[in-house]
């Protein structure tokens, strides 16, 4: 059994566990958060972004833990669609020019009050779900106002494994990290990987 090497403060574990009821939710926004915020546009159009492994087995993660992963971002484009489905997410919004009025079906749908999500983000669009989610989280390069308004800001940069940080400190924090960390030292032929 492996003793998880990853550590966050105390105090920043209770925020993180949110109210009395928990943290059942987490939205993410996609450029900035989920890529590095840069965006490649040829004659043809939007062709390709990229997309961090850690941050995507990080939302794989985060479901298995009992914490539903929820991305509404302001673009739309194939190659987002495509991640989010290959990742197997449910939850998502894309071309969401007011990221609130978005939200809230979702979380309606989802009987999630406020207090039970975290969200992350990156730019002013942002602001409305991290200011009003009971955990927010920026990426290290996010704007200065809302790096403000953060709870936890990350040491690595968007795009780089910061969905992944928060992943982790959101699983830490309900206590379902290091379980989540054992059980990959399964084969899958039930033996102990070495």
């Amino acid at each position: 059994m492996l003793q998880p090497a990853l550590s966050f403060p105390t105090d920043l574990l209770v925020k993180a566990q949110g109210s009395g009821l928990g943290i059942k939710a987490a939205i993410f926004d996609v450029d900035g958060v989920l890529t590095d915020g840069r965006i490649y546009i040829s004659e043809q159009g939007e062709d390709f972004k990229a997309f961090s492994t850690l941050d995507g087995h990080g939302l794989k993660l985060l479901a298995e833990g009992g914490i539903t992963p929820i991305v509404i971002t302001g673009r739309d484009s194939p190659a987002v669609r495509r991640r989010v489905a290959d990742l197997g997410l449910k939850h998502a919004v894309y071309g969401a020019k007011d990221k609130l009025a978005a939200a809230l079906p979702l979380l309606q749908q989802l009987g999630l009050e406020w207090s039970q999500v975290a969200a992350m983000g990156d730019d002013w669009p942002d602001l409305p779900l991290m200011t009003r989610a009971g955990f927010a989280c920026a990426p290290a390069q996010a704007h200065v106002e809302v790096r403000a308004v953060a709870h936890h800001i990350t040491i690595a940069p968007g795009g780089h494994g910061a969905a992944r940080e928060c992943c982790d400190l959101l699983l830490m924090a309900c206590g379902r990290y290091a379980e989540l960390l054992n059980s990959h030292l399964q084969t899958l032929d039930g033996g102990t990987a070495r």
